[in-house]
């Protein structure tokens, strides 16, 4: 049986999914796999039993990504299962920002007692008045599965949209609408854009992106919405920038301490993803991912190992190695096999970074001492047989 450990409440249709060889624990000493939503397990003793961790969401930074490397626990996490929700909300976020509807809001919640108050607001209603997002230009920075799908309402909704990604993928630009023109650079959006959406993951590279420099290249009035991360946006210089008018507004949904307490930040409490719909989708890609990857070795969607998909495991042995990325491990892993005389019916192996994986299909299953002396190869991390 593969006990399956919850650190946060996982959605029902998520967990229906599990096969009956499957359980649940809640003793995370004795866990095969985790899923978990926002729980910290940073500070947490991963057992050598772990072989998976899931995160049912796209951030993963409550996740100690290279420890679990270390050790051969794969992280996958759910990129688009969230998208659609992230970006309804985004899209709401830029009509908040246009027009002072909280403004209002509060006007109608302040007058709630006024008799007159249909006649009145008409005289009170000028002080509330925005713009429209038609016909506005909006910079997309991230064309992933959220910003594409971003893009592509803004299009519908009449603006000009332009965005930005160095790694778009092939996938991602055969969803992107022909009415999105695609930039170099984030220059070219900061000089052109009235609205400005990020959806980029959290880097050495991307942290405090958003600070005096780049705010010094964008039109003034210019609207920023992060659904991020807040360490994009480097605080003191987004304070100074809706001081000074340069930010007309600022719109996020990672709000801190410092963001909380200014004026013209208009901030809701990490709901990207908060939605039945997109909280079921994340929990059932999460258990599926690592259903597959149990009990074929798949991986699909890693974060700190690469992707391989060898399809279901129909020959009659299949073995997976977690290993360092080094020269010459391929040979000595096969040479193992071989040196059992087991033919190898096929195989593959993939790197990322630091690590690598292979998985080997086997005319016959292997033998115990060929496993062990596979788990003595200089630089294996981690064997299974998954067959």
């Amino acid at each position: 049986m593969i006990k399956v450990n919850c650190l946060n409440p996982i959605a029902k249709v998520g967990m229906e999914l599990l096969p009956d060889t499957f359980g649940t624990t809640d003793n995370f000493a004795e866990a095969d796999a985790v899923l978990v939503r926002s729980a910290s397990m940073h500070e947490l003793d991963l057992p050598d039993s772990l072989l998976a961790v899931a995160r049912a969401g796209a951030g993963v930074n409550n996740i100690p990504l290279d420890k679990c490397a270390d050790k051969g626990i794969v992280v996958f996490n759910t990129p688009g299962a969230n998208a659609n929700g992230v970006k309804e909300l985004v899209i709401s976020g830029m009509l908040l920002a246009s027009r002072d509807i909280r403004g209002g809001m509060q006007w109608v919640a302040d007058n709630k007692n006024d008799e007159n108050i249909n006649k009145t607001m008409e005289k009170a209603k000028s002080k509330f008045a925005g713009t429209e997002i038609k016909g506005k230009k909006l910079g997309v920075i991230g064309l992933g599965a959220i910003g594409v799908l971003i893009a592509n309402a803004a299009v519908a909704l009449g603006m000009e949209v332009i965005g930005c990604d160095p790694y778009l993928s092939v996938q991602n630009a055969y969803h992107l609408s022909t009415s999105v023109k695609l930039v170099k650079s984030y220059s070219d959006i900061y000089n052109q854009a009235d609205f400005i959406t990020v959806h980029v993951p959290l880097t050495d590279e991307t942290k405090g992106m958003f600070n005096r420099a780049s705010f010094s290249m964008m039109k003034d009035g210019v609207i920023i919405l992060n659904y991020s991360r807040d360490a994009l946006v480097n605080d003191a210089d987004m304070k100074e920038a809706l001081e000074n008018g340069k930010v007309r507004k600022y719109v996020t949904d990672f709000p801190n301490a410092a963001t909380a307490k200014m004026d013209g930040v208009i901030a809701t409490p990490h709901l990207g993803a908060s939605t039945a719909e997109s909280e079921d989708n994340c929990a059932k890609m999460a258990v599926n991912q690592i259903v597959d990857f149990i009990e074929n070795g798949n991986i699909k969607n890693s974060v700190n190992y690469p992707a391989l998909d060898m399809g279901p495991a129909v020959k009659k042995g299949r073995v997976s190695v977690c290993h360092k990325n080094v020269p010459a491990i391929i040979n000595a892993i096969t040479g193992v096999v071989s040196s059992e005389n087991v033919n190898i019916s096929d195989m593959m192996n993939k790197s990322r970074g630091d690590y690598a994986y292979t998985m080997l299909d086997l005319d016959d299953k292997i033998t115990e001492s060929a496993v062990d002396k596979l788990k003595a190869i200089d630089g294996v991390i981690k064997v299974r047989v998954v067959k």
